[in-house]
């Protein structure tokens, strides 16, 4: 009999536009990954040129080596916007997740019938919470609770690390906003 070993290979594209924090969130999810003795890659991709230009990055977290940063066809893409949805919606791996903002994004998306898709009013929450630049947190819960690689509490233990100094009094705010994402897809199912 043999015995048969999983190991964790995650691969995530996040990815919408320039101002909606999604390099922070591949940032985070990067030094989460770290703290919890993972092996980890992250490639942004942005245009630094223009605000509002497409931005999205690529996050690989493994208990092995990993032997390329390039995600191709990750288990999860986290859409953020129309433009993105239309970009890496075809790239998710059959049987992985899609999570989409509802809030930015009314068509439906075009994927393999194994694929799950998490529809979240991203941006509605984190209006709720006061303050609409937190969206790329509760889409960071949202993924989190989905995908179960580690807790939004873990990831949050990060958030000094990857905030610049003069952030760190929105910190509480961050926490919760991932907290409300995980509660969303939570009590939601989908």
């Amino acid at each position: 009999m043999v015995k048969q070993i999983n190991h964790l290979y995650e691969e995530v594209t996040i990815a919408g536009f320039g101002g909606q924090g999604i390099i922070l969130v591949g940032k985070l999810l990067a030094q989460a990954a770290m703290k919890a003795g993972k092996e980890v890659t992250f490639m942004p991709s942005y245009g630094a040129e223009v605000r509002g230009g497409a931005s999205n990055c690529m996050v690989v977290i493994s208990d092995q080596p990993i032997p390329s940063p390039v995600v191709s066809n990750p288990q999860c893409v986290i859409a953020m916007s129309k433009a993105a949805l239309a970009k890496f919606e075809k790239t998710v791996k059959k049987g992985g997740t899609l999570i989409i903002n509802s809030s930015q994004i009314d068509v439906q998306p075009k994927v393999d019938d194994s694929v799950e898709v998490v529809k979240i009013p991203i941006d509605e929450i984190a209006v709720g919470l006061g303050n609409a630049k937190v969206a790329n947190m509760v889409a960071l819960g949202a993924y989190l609770q989905k995908r179960g690689v580690f807790s939004p509490d873990e990831a949050a233990e990060s958030l000094p690390d990857v905030l610049a100094e003069r952030y760190h009094v929105i910190i509480p705010l961050n926490k919760k906003a991932m907290q409300k994402g995980a509660e969303f897809v939570k009590n939601n199912g989908k």
